[in-house]
């Protein structure tokens, strides 16, 4: 009889800070690393050590490079993890890209705050450092998916695609012959980019993401949306704002407006491109072009027909421009990142729009902005929202509630538990209820830090 543990250390009851810690006789292992985004209380936990040991970890595996997924990785290494990073080719040249970014705005927020004394803490220092984070990119692994993988006798892995984003995967792991699934997020079927997601066959256990657990995405037609929002901003000569993740909706985003140009759709009106992550992602489409739909040509076409801010002077500059214009920039919550600079000059005037085109957590500006609040605090100062605010569901790199059914309905076996994690309580509770009365399968929503034994009656080799 062997007993594994299983820690739920993130995104359980939250749709942030992924971190799964399996506890076995053989092999510790971590699957995904992330930070805790969004309510204070849940970024206050960052800073609180773990509830494990974390020099006892023998390994840690990334389904995807977001930085829900991924962020935590150089202060899990400062908590004593010495062992290696694993991920496939794409996501781990993401990382390193998400991860160097970060410690940079880290870096850059705290001397501001020690500058204009605007922090309680004394001195306030970054998270982690950027020498920090490339120590951290150092300990990486690229691994193929579709391979078994063994991490010991008993115990072996593999990747599986799913869409999402650039070089995402779900984790399928075989513990004493039962089998673990590791869902990390689940792309959706008809991506601009992506091929569908691949499914599981078989699985005993399985930590299934619930982010739109309780919702269907709209059938929107998006292009159509957004050519009547570019043909508005144009006539009342205004700025189109769209806040983007850096990783894969930035390139959606792009690749939609570049096809409505090509079709005659839209006119040439300037869109500027600033995020420098987002940009420095591009590059990764270019150097991994099994993982995506676009040809080389494409590629080359879609990227050059874009103006690129490449510095901050240039985001001055395109905020000052005074023509009729598309700006996308980071971050897609508006947690942080170039497009708070773009706000705090134009959130103000009625004739800025806003669209929302992914994800906002609680706690985040992204839904403050989605509830209808009347003012944001950015830089610390409070600034009147009169701009207009638009939302496309539609445009999110999750499944939705029918999607994620889809993805569990080619498993073959009954499994013994279904954990729901990554989801807001209403998302976690309707989507428990959902499976139970669709499926018929056992479901539990943990808690954050629960610890979950389960006994397997297995022989080993």
């Amino acid at each position: 009889m062997q007993t594994v543990k299983l820690h739920f250390l993130g995104a359980s009851g939250t749709v942030t800070g992924s971190k799964y810690y399996l506890e076995t006789s053989e092999c510790n292992i971590m699957i995904d690393c992330g930070m805790f985004q969004g309510l204070k209380e849940l970024r206050e936990l960052n800073w609180k050590p773990l509830p494990i040991d974390a020099s006892n970890i023998d390994i840690v595996l990334l389904t995807h490079g977001h930085f829900d997924h991924i962020g935590y990785l150089p202060r899990l290494l400062k908590e004593g993890y010495n062992g290696k990073i694993i991920g496939t080719e794409p996501t781990l040249a993401i990382t390193e890209i998400v991860l160097l970014d970060s410690a940079k705005i880290q870096e850059e927020a705290a001397e501001r705050d020690n500058e204009d004394a605007l922090s309680v803490h004394q001195p306030a220092l970054p998270f982690y450092s950027i020498e920090e984070a490339a120590v951290t990119c150092k300990k990486f692994q690229a691994e193929k998916r579709d391979i078994w993988h063994s991490l010991s006798t008993n115990i072996k892995f593999r990747y599986r695609y799913n869409a999402h984003i650039l070089g995402a995967t779900f984790i399928e792991m075989e513990v004493f012959g039962k089998q673990f699934v590791f869902s990390g997020d689940i792309g959706r079927p008809l991506d601009y980019l992506l091929d569908a997601p691949e499914r599981p066959r078989w699985a005993d256990y399985i930590l299934l993401e619930s982010t739109y657990g309780n919702k269907l995405h709209p059938k929107e037609n998006v292009e159509e949306a957004l050519t009547a929002l570019v043909n508005k901003t144009i006539l009342e000569k205004g700025t189109l704002i769209i806040p983007s993740f850096a990783v894969e909706r930035l390139q959606s985003l792009m690749y939609i407006f570049w096809k409505l140009y090509k079709k005659n759709k839209i006119a040439d009106i300037p869109i500027f491109i600033d995020s420098p992550m987002g940009n420095n992602v591009l590059s990764v489409f270019e150097a991994f072009p099994k993982w995506h739909k676009l040809s080389h040509v494409e590629y080359l076409a879609m990227r050059d027909h874009f103006n690129i801010v490449t510095s901050y002077r240039e985001t001055w500059e395109t905020i000052d421009d005074p023509r009729p214009k598309v700006v996308i920039a980071g971050s897609g919550m508006v947690t942080g990142g170039r497009v708070l600079a773009y706000l705090q000059q134009l959130v103000d005037l009625t004739t800025t729009t806003v669209l929302l085109v992914g994800y906002q957590a609680e706690g985040t500006r992204g839904r403050q902005l989605l509830e209808g609040a009347h003012e944001l605090k950015l830089f610390g100062k409070y600034y009147p929202v009169k701009a207009k605010i638009e939302h496309f569901e539609s445009l999110s790199a999750h499944a939705d509630q029918e999607e994620l059914l889809h993805w569990l309905k080619d498993i073959k076996n009954i499994p013994e538990m279904v954990f729901l994690v990554h989801g807001e309580p209403l998302a976690l509770d309707a989507f428990r209820v959902k499976i139970k009365d669709s499926l018929g399968w056992l479901v539990k929503v943990p808690k954050l830090y629960e610890t979950v034994e389960i006994l397997i009656d297995a022989k080993t080799d």
